[in-house]
Formats: C-alpha cells, structure tokens, sequence
C-alpha cells in the first residue's frame, strides 16, 4: 500500500502561519472598522447552502467554481460559497426587507473548485461591500470611493482604476437583435479587441448600429475616450447614452475625490457582463496581472428572492490585500513568561496582567528560558519578597 502524505494540501489550497495569520486579522478588523465608518453593517453568511442560492443571477462561471455536495437530510443539490455577493443579496432581499438604501459589509472565506488565474489561490478569504436600494451614479462613486479608502489603509501602491459599463454594449446588442450565440460570440471577439470578427459579425447589421458596435473596440484609454464616445454613440438608443451619462458622472465625481487617481476606460471591456448591469471597476497595481479590487452594479438581482432591487459593491482577498499593500499593523508587544508553579497568588497576578490587555504566556512542565523566547516573550515573572513582579527576561 502506497505511502499517503497526510500533510499534503490541495493544490491552490493554504494554510496561514504566525505571524501572517495575525497580521490578516489584524488587516480584516482595521477594515471593517472603516467600513462601519461608512455606515456598512457587518453581516455573516453560511459556508454552505442550497445551490439554487447560491447560483442566483451568478452566471456559468461561478457555476463552474462551485463545489457541489448532496444535503443527507434533504438529498437537495448544496454548494459550498464561491461567493458571498449573492448570499448578502438574500440577506438585503429577503431576511432585512428595508424599503430604504441598505449597506451591507462581510469577510470570510471562501472556496473555488477552479481558480481565477493559475497563480491565484482557490481558498481565498472574500471581504467586500455593499449598497443596495439605490440606482443612482451616487451610490456607484460611494462604492468605488470606499474601494479606495480601504487600499488607501492598506497602503496599496500605484492603483490604477478601470472603468467600463456593460449598459453600453448590451443597449446596442439589444437594438441590433443579436441571437443569443451571435451576441456571444461579439462578446467574446470585443474582449480580444479582434477587430476583424468583429466587423464580420457585424457585416449584416444596419450600417450605424455596427459602427457604433465596432467603435467598442478603439474607446479604451484616458479621459478623452468618453468625450469620444459622446460623438460616436450620439444617436445610439436612449438606454446607452443614459448608460454612457452614468459613467461620465462616476468619472466626474472620481476626478474631483481623487484627481491623482489614474483613471482608464474601455467599453469593450465587459468583465462580468453575464452578472452586472451598469458601472464596472476595478483596481489594479504594477506587476499583478489581476486586479486587487473588482466591482459594478448589479441591479435586480434580488427578484430571485422576491424583491428586486438596485445594487452595487465590491470584493478583494484580504490575503492578497495584506500582501501587496504596507499596511500599518500593531506589532506583537513582547510577552511575559510565567513559570509553572501553583500558586495562587501568581494566578491573581497573571490575570491582573491579562485584564490590562498584557500577553501573559504560563510555562508547561518542563519549559524553560528557551521555551519562552520561542513564545516571543521579553520579560517574565518573578517572586520577590513573597510578590510577583514582571523582571525582564535574561539574555
């Protein structure tokens, strides 16, 4: 029989080891406070729940990072979360049921059966956040300006932001009447900037409808893109010039917040056009092939749960938050070494010590001067004229 090494792990599954386990939540509670500075409210999912759930409004390729189990109990489909977005919507749809705007926050992690990119991890710990109830561009540059205070706190270095509304192309597939496979297939040819397919596919369209199709592909880059889509979508559908209004008034209102900020636009970049409705975004840093932050608006995807409702937010792994930012995070203050006697008056002591938030680490049989520098420890307790006082730890 073959020799199983237990210790194994799961490829683009990790363990977290001190420190770093320390210093993730530390990062997780620093922003969760910011993000109860915005008014976000802290709501915790299950890990675990009837796929039909967790699948709402989600698309195929969340499907396909779903692991899938069968409940014993009820011999129903389960999925254990890939996730939490739509489970928070549940939440805002049906458990809260607020008639006003609702901001929701969470943190926990997650699992992919499939990873985002081969480098990426497969059990990533998702912190995000949401606002739902309002359809508005406000709600949008909130969103994305909360996005940016927490890499701010992170000290995430050289962010570039991204900006793009999928409104835009699926207004004029819509007014094309593109079959479904064809608007597929035109997605897919815009996301490699395949000019040539592009124009095939476009060859039996009226002439302005493919123009202004085939000019998805030249409007990326600085600011000037949107003055230039102003012009060439100027007798597009009302739906995608009102898309195109929104996304001027998002990048307005960044420009002033933020007018360092680099700011880059592209409407033939349609991440998650099968989930979201409006404003796409996403932060990126030098170096990193994937983005540090993602969100959009994601409108009505509460109908699945009976009520239908605006909605907008974002995601990160704090993992990788923590990684690729200087986060500034209390250091582990030096420990004190209590020795292994029963006493009770040294236990009065150590708890004394405790109470006042000092990391008291009591010694096991057998554990010496070593043991408590392993324990990061700087000093200990010692028993001086039938007192107990903190010494320092002998060098």
């Amino acid at each position: 029989m073959a020799t199983v090494d237990r210790w194994l792990l799961p490829d683009g599954i990790e363990e977290v080891l001190p420190p770093e386990a320390a210093r993730i939540e530390a990062a997780r509670r620093q922003v969760l406070d910011l993000f109860q500075c915005w008014g976000y409210e802290l709501v915790v999912t299950p890990h675990i729940e009837y796929l039909e759930s967790l699948l709402t409004g989600a698309g195929q390729d969340l499907d396909l990072r779903t692991f899938k189990v069968t409940d014993p109990l009820s011999g129903r489909l389960m999925g254990f979360r890939a996730d939490i977005t739509p489970q928070v919507a549940r939440i805002d749809a049906h458990t809260l049921r607020r008639e006003g705007p609702s901001r929701l926050c969470y943190a926990g992690s997650v699992l992919h059966a499939q990873p985002r990119a081969l480098s990426t991890s497969r059990s990533p710990i998702q912190l995000g956040a949401e606002l739902y109830g309002d359809a508005s561009p406000a709600s949008d540059v909130e969103i994305i300006s909360l996005m940016l205070d927490m890499l701010e706190l992170a000290r995430v270095p050289d962010v570039h932001m991204d900006l793009g509304h999928v409104g835009i192309y699926r207004g004029l597939a819509r007014a094309a009447g593109l079959s479904g496979e064809v608007e597929q297939q035109l997605f897919d040819a815009l996301q490699r900037k395949a000019v040539d397919e592009v124009v095939a596919l476009t060859a039996d369209l009226p002439a302005s409808l493919a123009g202004m199709l085939r000019a998805l592909v030249q409007l990326c880059g600085g600011r000037d893109v949107l003055v230039q889509a102003g012009v060439l979508l100027a007798e597009a559908p009302a739906d995608v010039r009102a898309a195109l209004a929104d996304l001027v008034a998002v990048a307005d209102e960044l420009a002033l917040r933020y007018p360092a900020l680099p700011l880059y636009f592209d409407l033939g970049e349609l991440r998650g056009y099968h989930y979201h409705t409006g404003v796409v975004f996403a932060a990126f840093v030098p170096g990193e092939g994937q983005s540090i932050a993602q969100g959009g608006r994601y409108d009505d995807i509460g109908a699945d749960f009976g009520r239908a409702r605006p909605a907008t937010g974002f995601s990160t792994d704090l993992k990788a938050l923590v990684s690729l930012g200087d986060m500034q995070l209390a250091e582990l203050a030096p420990g004190v070494w209590a020795p292994n006697v029963q006493d009770v008056a040294l236990w009065q002591t150590v708890q004394r010590l405790r109470r006042e938030g000092v990391r008291v680490v009591q010694a096991l049989p057998g554990q010496d001067d070593v043991a408590a520098r392993e324990a990061a420890c700087g000093s200990r307790l010692e028993l001086r004229n039938g007192q107990w006082h903190v010494a320092p730890l002998a060098s």
